[in-house]
């Protein structure tokens, strides 16, 4: 009868597999150092993020109504450059 194939005994770092378990899938994969380019007159792609933005700043956007996130993002690329 054959004997089944030997099985090695892997020891993995308990601490280091929590932390992998517990990390963002952002920071097990990080994003290519250069997205390729969007073609013409296509919208470029867009990041689900949270983030913190104080009470009356929020409300001076929703204010418009329906867009305001599109409306804080027009800010931003205008804030930073872009």
């Amino acid at each position: 009868m054959a004997q089944p194939p030997e099985r090695r005994l892997t020891r993995t770092d308990p601490r280091a597999a929590a932390e992998a378990a517990f990390k963002s899938p952002a920071a097990r994969s990080p994003l290519p150092a250069e997205r390729p380019p969007t073609p013409a007159g296509t919208p470029a792609p867009r990041e689900t993020v949270s983030l913190r933005i104080d009470r009356d700043v929020l409300e001076h956007f929703q204010a418009d109504g329906p867009g305001w996130q599109d409306r804080i993002n027009a800010a931003l690329r205008k804030a930073a450059g872009t």
